[in-house]
């Protein structure tokens, strides 16, 4: 999904660009909201564990390999706003030292990446969430499902921004074709990841995931709370 320089146009390029910052700027934000002294950490976890799972690549057939995006596992993880951080942290330093994905398209992939699969990843697990069971078994599930939408619908957004202003000549169906399919192959691969990261930690320390927090008494909060001092 990382997007290389040229791919688009420089008006859809800047255009994506100017997302990207308003959306880091409202995360800033946003994520005094979900951190305090005991959960910072995680955004650091999280954003290590993305920026490595990143750089493993599986095949997915006909040649082509894809990797974790990470939107929906960083945002049940640390918070949708917290996510949007990491993962822009991550995209930043992947296209700096790494000429992974280019850096005039560095605000193209964060909106893909950084954005539109945190927001989607976490909208979905949210109404799971709503219409589920409240019990901490629904959590990793929930996250599965938001992370295996949220890969196809950013490349979908993706054939969009291509349409608008794609600069290779290959045929829209074929690109939508090709991204849709391949990406749904990725989702589950995305899926089965953040489902059992998410399982396994909130199989240990519920506290510290943001999406399972609110199933937690305010007695068990202040136990782990007692626990880790």
């Amino acid at each position: 999904m990382h997007v290389p320089d040229g791919f688009l146009d420089a008006p859809t390029s800047v255009a994506t660009g100017v997302v990207a910052t308003a959306a880091v700027a409202v995360a800033l934000r946003g994520a005094r909201r979900e951190l305090d002294d005991r959960t910072a950490p995680m955004a650091g976890l999280v954003a290590t564990f993305v920026f490595a799972a990143q750089m493993v690549n599986f095949p997915v057939g006909a040649g082509t390999s894809g990797h974790l995006m990470g939107g929906a596992l960083a945002a049940v993880l640390a918070g949708p706003w917290t996510a949007v951080l990491c993962l822009s942290v991550v995209l930043v330093v992947q296209a700096l030292l790494m000429a992974d994905g280019g850096i005039t398209a560095l605000g193209t992939n964060i909106t893909l990446i950084g954005i539109v699969t945190v927001a989607v990843g976490w909208a979905v697990f949210a109404l799971l969430r709503r219409v589920l069971p409240s019990r901490l078994a629904v959590v990793a599930p929930a996250a599965a499902v938001g992370a295996l939408l949220s890969v196809p619908v950013a490349a979908l957004v993706f054939t969009g921004l291509f349409a608008l202003g794609g600069n290779v000549p290959v045929d829209l169906g074929a690109v939508l074709a090709a991204m849709l399919g391949w990406h749904t192959v990725i989702g589950i691969g995305e899926a089965v990841v953040t489902g059992l990261v998410v399982a396994s930690v909130v199989s240990s320390r519920p506290d510290l995931v943001h999406g399972a927090r609110s199933l937690l008494s305010e007695r068990e909060l202040e136990t782990r709370t007692i626990e880790i001092a």
